[in-house]
């Protein structure tokens, strides 16, 4: 890892992109992207945000937690669908690759995209981890409510 002195740079040369951020515009140009890189985008949260470049998710696989939740608060992938740019039925639930329904990446070169909002049941899942470790460990105090 190195630290850059713009988002071009950081993009440029990197096989993975993390964002997390409430922007409302894109953090980098699409022609930053690299063929192969995988964005993981787990922060605009609502319509009329977005961390990443609808460009990229016009030629990238784009997988999300739960489509339901993503064309609701997804801002990025609203925007790209209305821009006509990402077709609704080409975002794919990562569920479906888990379970061997649909083919993830097709190529080395293939952008990927994951898109997530966050699913209440993931929190729950992960405090559940969270406590039962604590529990094992003896850490913690169970506070009764």
């Amino acid at each position: 890892m190195y630290a850059a002195d713009d988002p071009v740079q950081a993009v440029q040369d990197a096989d993975i992109i993390c964002t997390a951020t409430p922007s409302r515009t894109p953090l980098f140009p699409a022609e930053a992207v690299r063929p192969g890189t995988h964005i993981n985008a787990i922060g605009s949260f609502t319509p009329d945000m977005g961390e990443v470049p609808l460009e990229v998710l016009a030629d990238a696989l784009v997988v999300v937690d739960h489509a339901e939740a993503a064309w609701a608060e997804a801002g990025e992938l609203i925007q790209a669908r209305r821009a006509g740019l990402l077709d609704p039925n080409s975002v794919v639930e990562l569920g479906e690759i888990v379970l061997g329904r649909h083919q993830g990446r097709t190529s080395p070169l293939q952008i990927t995209v994951f898109k997530s909002v966050g699913l209440a049941i993931q929190d729950v899942a992960a405090a559940d981890r969270l406590l039962t470790r604590a529990e094992r460990q003896g850490l913690g105090t169970l506070i009764e409510l």
